[in-house]
């Protein structure tokens, strides 16, 4: 990869999001042009530093520091940026509004220069900050200010950090957003499987089933607001929608005799499709959820899984062993003579559609290993991110830039976590967090 620096760099703002709320800009402060341009597998991150936020009253000074902390670690996450620690800081930042010594500040090889300050009155916590190009020692803008509630602190830091690397790196942001996925805990043999919610960097986990029945597969809504996911409560798979707002939830298939699984959401969120074995025979169908009414799209002896829509909702790939192996398939989207796009040695599972229409995600199992990998959606360009005694599941940040995936370890002892990787196959990283777990899915931005 390469960084291209096209100078002056900009303001960099948050608009608000949710609760958050935000002023105009005047014209000295909109934004210019700031870029690192990801074209190669190699970077040297670009180092940045941001001292800790300014607390503007007693009550702020516990946020301040913790919002700094929130957008240091999203951004060096990327592995495109590195923190400079603050051990090394010549200067220190005492007043939002003082001016910067860029001298100091470029000694130290700072790039860019992230500043802010906070202030809480009552439940109502504001935040401000601003970007710099230390090199060409410009401010860049007066900066902005927004507010939200002191519960929507970590939020504040996730856009702060969003709004810088997607300014940067000319991506779109990830950063606000959750990943629902299956907590699991016990013996590998009697694993207690619960769906779950978290922040996507792991923190703030909510469960919500209680462990009773298996569950797996969680799948957001194109909006975020909803969950599908299959449960084994009836004693056979059945796929089951959640509201996430009142956490009602009902089956979307009870006909006697039938299992269904493997669920995703249609672009506009009206229709799912889902696998539905019936007499054996196991096909992909499309579900109205207004009318209930399903529809059929496969008809063959063979077995069709896990099926993805495109982003425009015009195809669908999915898994298909009807060539005597498990291997990647794409139709219209309410159906037809599908078309194999799996050419490699092996066989491939759980594909899943890029939200930038771009790539299809897929694991491979091939001589003993598994693998997470990319590939154009006719099928060229293979290339496989990771390898391992088992990798599987992958699902899209919201910017299409990062794939999340399970890690399962060998043995009796062996268990399951959560990993991330670039796709361009760098940046390999654990997401942190307590306890085995599974299955994630990745949900759009917050709103």
């Amino acid at each position: 990869m390469s960084i291209k620096r096209i100078l002056p760099l900009l303001v960099v703002v948050l608009a608000g999001l949710g609760a958050l709320s935000s002023g105009p800009l005047t014209a000295q402060e909109r934004p210019g042009p700031l870029r690192i341009v990801i074209d190669e597998g190699v970077i040297e991150p670009l180092p940045f530093a941001v001292p800790d936020f300014i607390a503007e009253n007693g009550a702020a000074r516990e946020y301040a520091a913790r919002i700094t902390r929130i957008v240091a670690a999203d951004l060096q996450g990327t592995g495109l940026f590195r923190e400079i620690p603050k051990e090394a800081f010549i200067s220190s930042v005492t007043s939002f509004d003082a001016p910067v010594q860029f001298g100091d500040w470029k000694a130290i090889n700072a790039q860019a220069l992230i500043t802010g300050a906070v202030s809480v009155s009552g439940r109502r916590l504001t935040v401000k900050f601003r970007l710099y190009d230390v090199f060409s020692g410009a401010p860049l803008g007066k900066g902005l200010q927004f507010a939200g509630t002191t519960a929507s602190w970590r939020r504040m830091g996730h856009k702060v950090a969003d709004a810088v690397y997607s300014r940067i790196t000319g991506e779109g942001p990830y950063f606000d957003s959750r990943v629902a996925f299956i907590a699991e805990s016990g013996p590998k043999n009697a694993r207690v499987k619960r769906l779950a919610i978290m922040d996507y960097d792991g923190a703030n986990v909510q469960y919500l089933t209680d462990g009773r029945a298996l569950v797996l597969a969680p799948r957001f809504s194109p909006a975020g607001d909803r969950l599908l996911y299959t449960s084994y409560e009836s004693g056979f798979p059945r796929v089951y929608l959640l509201d996430l707002g009142s956490l009602r939830r009902r089956a979307l298939d009870e006909q006697p005799g039938t299992m269904s699984f493997a669920p995703r959401f249609s672009p506009d969120g009206r229709t799912v499709l889902l696998s539905l074995s019936v007499g054996g025979n196991t096909d992909i169908y499309s579900l109205d959820l207004a009318t209930g009414k399903r529809r059929r799209l496969t008809s063959a002896p063979s077995i069709e899984i896990a099926p993805s829509f495109s982003p425009d909702g015009r195809q669908i790939v999915f898994t298909s062993d009807r060539s005597g192996s498990s291997q990647l398939y794409i139709m219209p989207a309410g159906g037809g003579e599908p078309r194999r796009i799996s050419r490699g040695k092996g066989r491939y599972n759980t594909p899943v559609w890029s939200p930038r229409g771009d790539l299809i995600a897929f694991t491979k199992q091939n001589k003993g290993r598994f693998h997470i990998g990319v590939m154009q959606i006719d099928g060229t360009e293979e290339r496989l991110l990771t390898s391992s005694f088992l990798d599987e599941g992958p699902t899209w940040a919201p910017n299409g830039r990062v794939i999340m995936f399970t890690r399962e370890t060998a043995g009796a002892g062996g268990t399951s976590a959560l990993y991330t990787v670039d796709t361009s196959g760098r940046n390999l990283r654990r997401v942190p967090m307590q306890g085995a777990a599974s299955d994630p899915a990745w949900s759009p931005l917050l709103k």
